[in-house]
C-alpha cells in the first residue's frame, strides 16, 4: 500500500533522529522544538493561553507565571525565547493574585498588557477583574505602569456601580474606534460555577472603558453546551481582506471537549456593538482521539508574511484538568473569506516550517 504523505514526512524524522543518535521528544517535556532541517513538532512549549503579537520582524509573546506576566522575543515562530518578568503583582489589592491570560497589543506608540487579576487567592475564583499595563517608552519589556482596573460593568465607570466579573480582555482596532472584547458574568456571584458571555464595549483610550457593556454572544448552540458549565471565554480577533471575526473558546476549559467557536461581523463597516451584526459559526476548530481541549488560541503570520498561522493550546492528557501545552500550525482561507483551521496536528508529528523561517540546528535538548 503506498505511504501517505505524512508517513514519508513520519519515517523521515525519525530516520534523522537515528543519524544524530536521537529519538522523538515527549510531548510532556517539550521546552524547546525537536526537529529535522525544513521541520519541526508540536508542542513548542509548556503553557496555555499562549499570546503571540509580530512586530518588526520579531514574533513576541507574552504570559502569566509565578505572580507575575513576562515577555519573550524570538525571530522564529517556532521558538518562544527567553521569557522575561516584566511586571509582578502587587502584595494587595484587587490584582495581586490569580493573574490570567495577559495580552501584549501595540497601540498608539506605546505597548500595553491587558490581564485578569483578583484580590483574593485561591478557590471558588469569584474575584476576577480585568486591568491594563501601559509601557513607559517603546520597549516591550517595560518598564510598564499599572494603569488600573477596566469598567466592566453595565453603566459607566462614574455612576459608581460595580465592575463585573471580567476576563480575557482583548482588543479590536475597527473603522477608527477602539472596542474591548471579553468574557464576563451577567452579574457577580458567589459561586465560580457561573456561565459566562462574550461583552463588548467601546474604548475611549487604550485602557478606560467608553462605554456600557454589550452582550454580543452567549453559548447557546449544542456545540457550545452539554457540559457542567455552560461558557464562552478567550475571544481573539482575526482580520482578513476587510473581513472581522471574533474565534472564541468554548465549553469547559479542563475538559477535553473545549473547542473554538466563531463570530463573524456581516458587515465590516456596521456597528460591532450590534450583536445582530454577528454571525456564529462552530465548532470551527476541535480536539481528535490523539489532540485534545484545544482552545484559547492567538494568531499570526509566517516570517515571510505569506501565510497564517494559529497558535493554541491543548490538554496533555483526557483527564480533567488544566496540564496543558503550546502548539501552532498553517491554516487556510476558503472561497467566501472565512478562516479553515483544519484538524489539530497530533503532536511529534513533523510540520514544515513556517515560510520565510529557514532551517534550523538539529538539537536533541530539552
Amino acid at each position: 500500500m503506498p505511504l501517505k504523505l505524512s508517513q514519508v514526512y513520519y519515517l523521515l524524522f525519525l530516520l534523522g533522529g537515528a543519524l544524530f543518535g536521537c529519538t522523538p521528544r515527549s510531548v510532556t517535556s517539550v521546552s524547546t522544538t525537536q526537529t529535522t532541517e525544513g521541520y519541526f513538532t508540536n508542542p513548542i512549549a509548556k503553557g496555555a493561553d499562549p499570546w503571540i503579537i509580530k512586530k518588526d520582524g520579531f514574533y513576541y509573546s507574552c504570559g502569566a507565571g509565578k505572580g507575575g506576566i513576562y515577555v519573550a522575543k524570538s525571530d522564529k515562530l517556532t521558538q518562544v525565547g527567553e521569557r522575561k518578568t516584566v511586571w509582578k503583582a502587587p502584595e494587595e489589592g484587587w490584582n495581586a493574585y490569580s493573574v490570567w491570560a495577559p495580552e501584549l497589543h501595540f497601540l498608539n506608540g506605546k505597548w500595553y498588557i491587558y490581564y485578569a487579576a483578583a484580590k483574593a487567592p485561591g478557590k471558588p475564583f469569584i474575584h476576577q477583574r480585568s486591568g491594563v499595563l501601559e509601557s513607559v517608552g517603546q520597549d516591550p519589556f517595560g518598564p510598564y505602569r499599572d494603569k488600573g482596573m477596566l469598567y466592566t460593568g453595565d453603566s459607566l465607570q462614574y455612576t459608581g456601580s460595580e465592575p463585573v466579573w471580567a476576563i480575557d480582555v482583548t482588543i479590536l482596532p475597527l473603522n477608527g474606534s477602539l472596542y474591548a472584547v471579553w468574557s464576563g458574568w451577567q452579574k457577580n456571584a458567589k459561586t465560580d460555577a457561573t456561565r459566562q458571555h462574550l461583552y463588548m464595549a467601546r474604548m475611549n483610550n487604550p485602557w478606560t472603558i467608553g462605554s456600557n457593556r454589550v452582550k454580543i454572544s452567549s453559548p447557546e448552540e449544542s456545540w457550545e453546551t452539554g457540559g457542567p458549565l455552560d461558557l464562552q471565554e478567550g475571544p481573539q480577533i482575526l482580520k482578513k481582506n476587510k473581513k472581522v471575526f471574533i474565534i472564541y473558546s468554548t465549553r469547559e476549559s479542563w475538559l477535553k471537549e473545549y473547542r473554538l467557536g466563531q463570530l463573524s461581523l456581516a458587515d465590516s463597516t456596521l456597528n460591532p456593538l450590534e450583536p445582530k451584526n454577528w454571525v456564529k459559526t462552530g465548532p470551527v476548530f476541535q480536539g481528535t482521539d490523539q489532540v485534545f481541549g484545544v482552545g484559547h488560541p492567538s494568531f499570526t503570520t509566517s516570517a515571510d508574511g505569506t501565510e497564517d498561522w494559529i497558535i493554541y493550546h491543548a490538554k496533555i492528557s483526557t483527564q480533567p484538568g488544566w496540564a496543558r501545552d503550546i502548539r501552532l500550525q498553517k491554516f487556510t482561507w476558503d472561497k467566501k473569506g472565512n478562516p479553515v483551521f483544519g484538524t489539530p496536528i497530533p503532536a511529534g508529528t513533523p510540520v514544515k516550517l513556517p515560510a520565510g523561517e529557514g532551517r534550523k540546528v538539529h538539537s536533541c535538548q530539552d
